[in-house]
């Protein structure tokens, strides 16, 4: 079994991103190329192919031989991590591609290079057992906690829209933290979370609806990685390294999935067993599969995974959740295929 690597110290509070020195983490606005000493990584806690990579220690290894030194941040939801990239404090964010809408929308200078995994049983709406609750129409007067603008938001309001009780619910906005201990007060009657808060709503509560079925109902949602646009001009090569040691992480997970369940459950701190189900409650994409027509497409063609943010971005904008969702060709142009191009040429 691959060596585990203890993490604990590399995890930055959100709070200590000003700390961090802007020149070295990036130099994106200022460093030519290869000139980088630094890299701030914002990641999910999340059993996905990027927590593989880094409970492992492969980028820490693989920059390590750049003479390039690794900092990760972790961030609860894609909220935090995109005000991060906009302030220029870390180089690379892991968030739900509604996130990755917004930050297209509120044009923050990034833009989307990989796909982590396609999100299924990973993330479900729970339900109190004995509430009565047993279908979506059930919902209709109760508290739901969800977090706004994630993709479990997203599934949960059009899970309601195709109901038609979206106006006869009580929404309430909670981090996942937060919702696992309004659960335990009793305050909600039902969360619409992910891995590994949905795990502790389980202990005393059952699933009604996970995002497989959303996306069967033609509303699929994902875990996607994106840059800084000012950091990826100037150093396309080590973009192309994250996503090849990122690529290394999934190898090991399509390779022996327990051995991948094992090395990301002590980061986690929670059961292999328990890692390998939330792994197999998402679809992983090998780099083959990102620049297909089904997904990411190529520099040459954008992939129908762009039509999909269009159509989130458009249903966002009619909750809200942004202010204009932009034409089509701006999505085409936010998926940049070129870094999984430069791996799969080396």
């Amino acid at each position: 079994m691959m060596k585990m690597k203890n993490i604990t110290n590399l995890v930055f509070a959100v709070s200590s991103l000003g700390a961090l020195s802007l020149a070295g983490c990036s130099s994106g606005t200022t460093a030519e190329p290869n000139q980088v000493d630094e890299i701030n990584i914002g990641y999910l806690r999340v059993p996905n192919d990027e927590m593989v990579s880094l409970s492992s220690g492969l980028y820490e290894e693989h920059f390590a031989e750049k003479g390039i030194k690794t900092n990760f941040i972790a961030f609860d939801s894609g909220v935090d991590a995109n005000k991060a990239l906009a302030s220029g404090s870390i180089d690379f964010a892991s968030m739900g591609n509604t996130n990755g809408i917004i930050a297209l929308a509120t044009d923050i200078g990034a833009e989307m290079i990989w796909i982590h995994e396609v999100l299924g049983e990973i993330e479900a709406l729970a339900v109190r057992e004995g509430a009565g609750i047993e279908e979506i129409k059930d919902l209709e007067g109760r508290k739901i906690a969800t977090t706004f603008a994630s993709t479990s938001h997203y599934s949960l309001l059009q899970s309601l829209k195709e109901e038609g009780i979206s106006d006869e619910v009580e929404l309430l906005d909670m981090q996942t933290m937060d919702i696992v201990a309004a659960w335990e007060r009793g305050d909600i009657d039902a969360a619409y979370t992910w891995q590994p808060s949905l795990g502790k709503l389980l202990e005393d509560g059952k699933t009604i609806l996970s995002s497989a079925e959303v996306a069967e109902m033609g509303h699929k949602t994902a875990n996607v990685l994106l840059t800084r646009q000012a950091f990826s001009e100037q150093n396309p090569e080590i973009v192309a390294d994250f996503i090849e040691a990122t690529i290394a992480g999934g190898d090991i997970y399509r390779q022996d999935s327990n051995e991948a369940a094992e090395i990301v459950s002590e980061s986690l701190e929670i059961d292999p067993e328990d890692a390998l189900k939330q792994m197999e409650g998402s679809l992983w994409l090998s780099p083959e599969d990102q620049i297909t027509q089904d997904y990411l497409g190529t520099t040459e063609k954008p992939g129908d995974f762009s039509k999909v943010m269009k159509e989130t971005g458009d249903f966002l904008e009619e909750q809200g959740s942004i202010q204009t969702s932009p034409e089509q060709s701006v999505y085409d142009g936010f998926i940049d295929p070129q870094f999984i191009e430069r791996v799969l040429g080396r």
